[in-house]
């Protein structure tokens, strides 16, 4: 009998007969543990330690979902299978996160088979887990309605009480094709197709009469989907195009307790009132005009201060930083685009082409080629290197109809892109300065927490890629390099890189433990070479710079709509629109408060004078609906002894306080940048 080393995370070894599973090692440690294991995580033994398994997010799951281990070779598995080799092995229990994202992903596969059960005309899509719960695609003629989603989700419970195993199941490839194509199974075809080679055995699971072809891992079995929630329906494309059939994407979510269920939808009612979108009508920071088009935002006079302060400071925090700032045209000519490679990798995202006297030109999708020619266009030696231009530039996309959202997705935005050239020996020192930056962005605007992945290629998609195999590697272990050195935990997400190189996300977490994607640090090394970029080196030969992308808002309109709903409007003090309200309680009053107004507008405050012949008590309430952090009000008392009454928000009145000593007070909180008042 052979033995295999199964190392756990403690270091211990155990020895095990070959083809035991990580449910025979649970056993193995304690009942206990055997009965709370969800799935288990394994690597080479040898392997990378500090990896961890990849994870699916809705816009790129398809991928996600087939994929089976990430650069590190670790890979999460079902603690039924077979462990053949030397490992070293992590049960995951309810507590990790991967956990979380398998249930999910059962919890879909619950969700299919209720589906086929009341609808057997239905074609299956892909059913991914997400950062939110879960969602499966199906092709079905006649649309779903309200009461299909109840009857589903009742069919669920009942998938769930027959408590059928997961059961991973192996086809050769042929059979696979020729059963799902005579079933008219396009989707599950075009999976097949796509993500497994000829002559390849492909991955099923079963549970009951209902079979997937699914990669897994899955929860050992249905009984363990107890805690779920079909959440709503929308529609969607065919592979995101809009020429393709439209499916019907049923949403739903699951967490391991009944009570973290509740808490979820806790948390989705809080979030319902920090929506941006109505936020932003109620306190008159922004619009989308349907006269002007979908995706266009226009910024109203409250919301323009706010994006002035940040983009303010962004620019000061850039020229502190060493970047020189640059401005780059709206239009360029199509020839640009075909040189940059973007007209072939990224012509779906573009406007339609314009046709002008002289050439065919695309508005700006970004503004790297821009600042290329502005590199391009005088020489350059070993000596001015590292060229770091930012700009605050506006960009448009072609957002599908259906996928924009407010101020996050958008057609026309403002985008705090900057593009750093210098020599590969500096590449990793640029790198680290740009994810500090990242880290002063977040710090600033009130952001404590946040999460890094490393996206990098697929080397089987190699169509979708630019570059070699070596520049690629060099790339991908720079990035590793930085983040190691500078100790910030990271995810590995294969296949998720720009066609010219890999990034790193940082994604922030909001007051509601959201996650959101926003800045983001990138390699190219694609790019100098398709612009035949070049330096003098102190050898005296030509050499060709390497380029950092870096844009670390995302967006301005994103990052605004982000920081509306962290702070719910109530913005802090350095950001707030209007930063102090006055109500003088009568007209005889109102000399006294323009002096008010007129030494805290010396001070640097925004302050907003609300003088009409209205009850003291409803200015004050407008002042508080609109979210301004102080409130004062004066009268007789107060301009006798040069005082105001405070009214600070979220606090109530804090009483009387001298007027030098509250503008003193208040100037001293908007140069740090102070979260509280």
């Amino acid at each position: 009998m052979s033995l295999i080393r199964v190392q756990l995370p403690d270091g211990s070894v155990k020895e095990l007969a070959a083809g035991s599973t990580p449910l025979d090692v649970a056993k193995s440690i304690s009942p206990r543990l055997a009965s709370a294991a969800i799935v288990a995580r394994v690597r080479p033994l040898g392997g990378d330690a500090a990896a961890t398994a990849t994870s699916s997010t809705e816009p790129d799951a398809e991928a996600a979902m087939y994929s089976g281990e990430n650069s590190h070779g670790a890979r999460l598995v079902d603690l039924s299978a077979p462990l053949n080799e030397d490992v070293a092995l992590e049960l995951l229990t309810e507590k990790d996160p991967d956990a979380l994202k398998v249930l999910r992903h059962s919890a879909a596969h619950v969700l299919a088979t209720a589906v086929l059960e009341l609808f057997p005309e239905t074609k299956l899509g892909h059913g991914p887990a997400t950062d939110a719960g879960f969602f499966y695609d199906f092709y079905r003629p006649t649309p779903f309605t309200p009461e299909d989603l109840e009857k589903i989700e009742e069919k669920m419970a009942e998938v769930v009480a027959r408590d059928e195993k997961f059961i991973r199941e192996w086809e050769p490839r042929d059979e696979g094709l020729a059963r799902f194509k005579a079933d008219n199974d396009f989707m599950k075809v075009h999976f097949i197709e796509r993500f497994t080679q000829p002559g390849e055995q492909i991955s099923l699971y079963r549970n009951g009469a209902f079979v997937d072809f699914c990669r897994g891992p899955h929860v050992p079995s249905t009984g363990r989907v107890k805690a779920f929630k079909v959440t709503n329906l929308a529609g969607a494309y065919w592979l995101g195009d809009e020429k393709n059939p439209q499916l019907q994407r049923v949403y739903g979510t699951a967490f391991f307790s009944k009570k973290e269920l509740d808490e979820h939808f806790a948390r989705l009612e809080e979030a319902a009132k920090r929506d941006h979108r109505v936020l932003g009508k109620q306190l008159d920071l922004f619009s989308i005009q349907e006269l002007a088009g979908a995706g266009l935002i226009f910024w109203h006079p409250k919301g323009a201060m706010i994006r002035k302060v940040m983009e303010d400071w962004m620019r000061e925090e850039c020229i502190h930083r060493g970047y020189d700032l640059v401005y780059t045209p709206h239009v360029m000519r199509v020839n640009l685009w075909q040189t940059s490679g973007h007209e072939g990798f990224y012509a779906q995202n573009f406007f339609t082409k314009m046709e002008l006297d002289d050439a065919d030109y695309r508005l700006k999708p970004m503004n790297c080629p821009g600042h290329i020619l502005i590199y391009k266009n005088s020489p350059k030696s070993y000596r001015d290197l590292p060229v770091r231009y930012a700009e605050l530039g506006n960009v448009y996309r072609y957002e599908r109809s259906g996928t924009m959202h407010g101020l996050l997705r958008v057609r026309g935005f403002t985008q705090d892109d900057a593009h750093i050239f210098c020599t590969p020996e500096q590449i990793e020192d640029e790198v680290a300065a740009c994810i500090d930056f990242a880290q002063a962005v977040l710090k600033t605007f009130g952001f404590h927490e946040f999460k890094v992945e490393l996206s990098t290629w697929d080397p089987k998609d190699r169509q979708s890629y630019a570059g070699s195999d070596e520049k690629w590697e060099l790339a991908i272990s720079s990035l590793e390099n930085v983040l190691k050195r500078k100790g910030i935990p990271y995810r590995t997400i294969p296949g998720e890189a720009a066609f010219y190189g890999p990034k790193i996300d940082v994604k922030l977490v909001d007051a509601l433990g959201r996650l959101w994607q926003l800045s983001t640090v990138q390699f190219d090394f694609n790019l100098p070479a398709r612009f035949e970029l070049e330096y003098v080196g102190e050898d005296g030969e030509r050499h060709q710079p390497v380029m950092v992308h870096r844009a670390l808002f995302g967006s301005v309109e994103r990052f605004f709509g982000v920081l509306i709903e962290h702070y719910a409007g109530a913005f802090p003090l350095w950001l707030a629109p209007v930063q102090v309200g006055l109500v003088p309680i009568s007209e005889r009053h109102v000399e006294y408060a323009q002096k008010v107004q007129q030494q805290l507008q010396n001070s640097g405050l925004r302050v907003e004078l609300d003088a009409r012949n209205e009850k003291m008590n409803a200015r004050i309430r407008d002042f508080t609906l609109q979210k301004v952090p102080y409130v004062l009000v004066m009268g007789d008392k107060e301009a006798e002894a040069n005082t105001v009454s405070v009214r600070t928000r979220g606090k109530g009145d804090q009483g009387q306080m001298l007027l030098d000593e509250f503008a003193a007070k208040a100037k001293n909180l908007v140069e740090e940048k102070s979260i509280e008042l």
